[in-house]
Order: C-alpha cells, then sequence, then structure tokens
C-alpha cells in the first residue's frame, strides 16, 4: 500500500463538529454489505485462527516483530503475534494531529512513533505519542520531498525511526529524556543517498537486511543499499519504465521489490552492490484501475511459509476484470499458483497481502475514494468505480502443488487488515455507506473498527469509531500495540483503540 495524502482539507471540514472521544455501540452482528448477517461467535485464541505456521524470522536489524515496520514486520506478512483489545466492552479515542498518520510503529519500549504529514503544507513530521492515551509528546518535522516519499519506513534495534527526508537523506531518529524530563526527538544520524538517488526521484521503500545494510528503492525505479556504519552505498538501476511504487520486503533469502511491471528477488555483493537473483513478470492490466495509485500491482510484495515463514512470495496483480493473487517460491521465483480473488465486489488491490503460514488474506480497494492521487497517477480503467469492498483467502497446498481460494467475502475493509496470531483474528476497520444497502460513499460515511474470524470470512464484533472526514482510514494500516491497544491512522491523525475495562 501507498498512501494517497489528502489535498488542502477547507475551514468548514476541519470546524465539523465531531467529539474527539467516540465510543459508540458494539455490534457481534453484521448488517448488509459486511459478509454473513448472521451473529458469529468470536474466536477467542490462536487455535480459533486455524493452523497457521511461523511468521518471517526476527530480523536483527529492526524491532519488534508486529510493529516495526507498517506491515509488522521487515517480511510484510502484516501479521503480528501481540493479541488485540480482547472480549468485552471497547473504548476508542481520537488525537487530531492536523496530519494524515499512515505509519504508527512501536519499539521495545511500547512507546509509539508515528509518522505523519501534514494537512496544510504537506510537511513530513514525527511524533511521540504516550501509550497512555495516544497524545504527541514530542515532534519533529523532517524535510519535505515529494507527495508520497516518506511515508515507509521502520524502527530499528535501538527503537529509533529509520526514514529517508525530503534531501535524500537517510535518518535514524530517536527519541531521548532532556535534561528536565521532557521528552525529544532528535537526528541520531545522517547519511546522504544523493549519490545513489538521482535529483527528482525519491525513495519509497526501505527495510533492513541480515548484515545490518538498508535497503531502499525509488519511484523511479533504483534499488540500493546504505551501510551507515562505513557511509557505502550501492545502487542498481532496474529496467527503464519500471517505477516501485510501494515498500519492499527483506528476508534471509533477499529482498523483495515489486516494480510496475515484475517481482523482483535481488541479493548483494560484498560490497553491498545489488544483483537480480530473479525477475517475475505479471499481468498489469490495461491501466490503473479506480482505487489504486498506480498502473501494476499495489502490493508491498509479502514472504510467508508453513515452515520458515520465507518459502514463499506473493503479490496481487492488475489483471482484468478479476486479479489474481500469485504465488512464488522464495528460491527461484517458479509459480506455484495464480489465483482469481475479490470476486464478490470489486476486483482490485492497494493492499499488501496478509501472509501467515500456508494462509495469504487480500481485501479489496477497487472504488476507495482518495481524495488526492498521485500526479503520475494518470487515468483510470475505467474511469471510475463503485468501492464494494471484498476480502479473499487463499491457501497454498500441503504439498505446493497449487493453491486454493478458501472464501471470498464483501467486506468493505477501509484499512491493510492485519492478522493477529495472538488471539486468531483479523483487525480492521470498516467503512459503511449513510445509506445501508447501497455501494455508494460520501464525506458523511461511519468507520467502525471490526474484528474478522479468518476460518470464515465473517465479521465477529465492531465497535463505532466516527462518521465523516476526520474519521477517514484510507486504507492506511492499524498496528496493535503491547496490551491490546490498537493505533489506526486517519487522514486527521491517530484513532486509539482499547479495552473499556
Amino acid at each position: 500500500m501507498r498512501l494517497a495524502l489528502p489535498a488542502l482539507v477547507t475551514a468548514a471540514l476541519l470546524a465539523l463538529a465531531v467529539p474527539a472521544h467516540a465510543a459508540g455501540p458494539s455490534a457481534a452482528t453484521v448488517p448488509s454489505g459486511d459478509g454473513p448477517s448472521s451473529t458469529v461467535p468470536s474466536a477467542t485464541g490462536p487455535s480459533a485462527a486455524g493452523p497457521f505456521g511461523p511468521l518471517p524470522p526476527h530480523n536483527p536489524y529492526a524491532g519488534p516483530d508486529g510493529t516495526a515496520t507498517m506491515h509488522g514486520d521487515t517480511g510484510s506478512s502484516d501479521a503480528t503475534p501481540l493479541p488485540g483489545p480482547g472480549p468485552g466492552p471497547l473504548d476508542s479515542e481520537r488525537v487530531a494531529l492536523q496530519s494524515a498518520c499512515p505509519t504508527v510503529l512501536v519499539g521495545s519500549d511500547g512507546r509509539p512513533v508515528a509518522l505523519c504529514t501534514t494537512i496544510f503544507g504537506l510537511v513530513p513530521t514525527v511524533h511521540l505519542l504516550d501509550p497512555a492515551d495516544g497524545g504527541s509528546v514530542a515532534e519533529l518535522p523532517i524535510a519535505k520531498g515529494s507527495l508520497l516519499g516518506g511515508v515507509y519506513a521502520y524502527l530499528d534495534q535501538d527503537d529509533r525511526l529509520v526514514v529517508v527526508d525530503g534531501n535524500r537523506d537517510l535518518l535514524r531518529i530517536g527519541h531521548h529524556r532532556t535534561a528536565t524530563g521532557a521528552w525529544a526527538l532528535t537526528v541520531d544520524s545522517r547519511q546522504s543517498l544523493a549519490g545513489a538517488v538521482p535529483e527528482g526521484d525519491t525513495v519509497t521503500g526501505l527495510s533492513p537486511d541480515w548484515q545490518g545494510r538498508v535497503w531502499f528503492a525509488t519511484g523511479g525505479g533504483v534499488v540500493g543499499t546504505a551501510d551507515d556504519r562505513t557511509g557505502t552505498v550501492r545502487a542498481l538501476a532496474l529496467p527503464a519504465g519500471e517505477k516501485v511504487a510501494n515498500s519492499i520486503s527483506t528476508a534471509p533469502a533477499g529482498t523483495l521489490v515489486a516494480t510496475t511491471h515484475a517481482t523482483y528477488l535481488l541479493t548483494a555483493e560484498a560490497d553491498g552492490t545489488p544483483r537480480i537473483a530473479w525477475r517475475r513478470t505479471y499481468d498489469r492490466g490495461p491501466g490503473r484501475k479506480p482505487g489504486q495509485l498506480s498502473w501494476g500491482t499495489g502490493s508491498t510484495p509479502t514472504f510467508f511459509g508453513p515452515r520458515t515463514g520465507t518459502e514463499y512470495v506473493t503479490v496481487v496483480d492488475n489483471a482484468a476484470p478479476t486479479v489474481h493473487l500469485l504465488v512464488q517460491r522464495t528460491a527461484d521465483g517458479s509459480e506455484v499458483c495464480s489465483v482469481p480473488v475479490l470476486r464478490a465486489g470489486g476486483s482490485g488491490s492497494e493492499n499488501s497481502p496478509i501472509g501467515a503460514g500456508n494462509a495469504v488474506f487480500v481485501a479489496s480497494t477497487y472504488g476507495y475514494p482518495y481524495p488526492r492521487l498521485p500526479a503520475d497517477a494518470g487515468s483510470s480503467v475505467p474511469a471510475s468505480g463503485r468501492f464494494s469492498g471484498g476480502l479473499s483467502r487463499v491457501d497454498v497446498r500441503a504439498d505446493g502443488s497449487g493453491c486454493d481460494l478458501v472464501w471470498d467475502t464483501s467486506v468493505r475493509s477501509a484499512a491493510v487488515p492485519r492478522l493477529s496470531t495472538g488471539d486468531g483474528l483479523i483487525h480492521t476497520v470498516l467503512r459503511r455507506p449513510v445509506i445501508p444497502g447501497t455501494d455508494a460513499t460520501s464525506i458523511l460515511d461511519p468507520y467502525y473498527y471490526a474484528e474478522i474470524d479468518p476460518r470464515t470470512g465473517s465479521v465477529t464484533r465492531t465497535h463505532y469509531l466516527g462518521a465523516g472526514f476526520l474519521f477517514d482510514t484510507l486504507q492506511m494500516v492499524g498496528s496493535i500495540a503491547p496490551g491490546g491497544v490498537v493505533y489506526q491512522g486517519t487522514t486527521t491523525g491517530v484513532l486509539r483503540i482499547s479495552s473499556a475495562g
């Protein structure tokens, strides 16, 4: 997923009288449009999620698994070992930061760090949040780049935020107590990537490898490594015309990069110079679909597998009219399967798949009404589409001979779903229409935190968050923090969802 930041918000929208504390009704039944309408018992333990295998191995140069990256870990599993809020009444609060906040990460000290972009001025800003209530206790603006630059970041093993700013500098931003006891955010180290990243290009994804180097990919199709211990930067230009519109993923086997034409596994020479281990093209369709931000896959590629957590890789293509979940073997890129998915509603996805064990889950973003698109997005094909929603599960067969579509629902997810192996549930946010039974969208739509049973695709519990633009989760990712607290970015700040007990 790549975030489309909103255009400047009018004063009238900012003045909407929406309370900062929204604790609406919780419901176990599911209205039309979110899956089966019957009441489904909540899954309460890991066994309820089925026999999921391991998640990708812990990267020693990243923070805690589940909260170190936007997609949970450096393998981009979009899964976490941490459980959500648990049964019982829920509470939610809106932390107003006057910014779109696509990234909320949590380090080993339990302190959330949010990377946001201000509504006015579009300035990337790092916030340190209070784990008790989600409020910002320190902030640090960083150099502004392109509209979409700086969205992806990760926490390193010392809980520092690693990000590339608009000056093409690789920063490690730490949080520290001052002499007065207040918190402060500081740039602890800086390394220039200007020699590898061309003028006018920006870094769209970065992730550490198992040697401590930072891999990066740019929108213009440059892939490289940076070692801020030695000052070494090495780069490789991918074929002309291929863009990188999403983040990248790392595992012991190498670095996954999905361009607008193909999926790559890259490794590095001893000096850090990237080399292509394999490249596999996919069906990119006739053009960008409505609800996507570029012409090609919308996936950050995902490592997954039932034995090591990395035997397979997966992305969603852009085939028309129905997209396919593609699964390939990490070792050589050979195809395991190509399965049509998201058939219940619009078939297209800007989201990274969830991968855990032999199971993959993918959500539809087809027709999602982004307030703003990248300058180079181009016209969509077709010109418009309704946001009907959709969520599919595909399992790789135990013998690796192929894959099977397990279920396909019309769940209307407005965020990148996150699987918890700690509670056996998928956590996301639903966007429901003001007029029930339709697939229309408006700035008055209500939003609900939701838990989904991965065995069936049924929504098991919802909790009202609020209505209107202030609560739009814009297909951003939620993070589950220790203590069962969910942090979900919105167009104007962060939602904090927790047990009311």
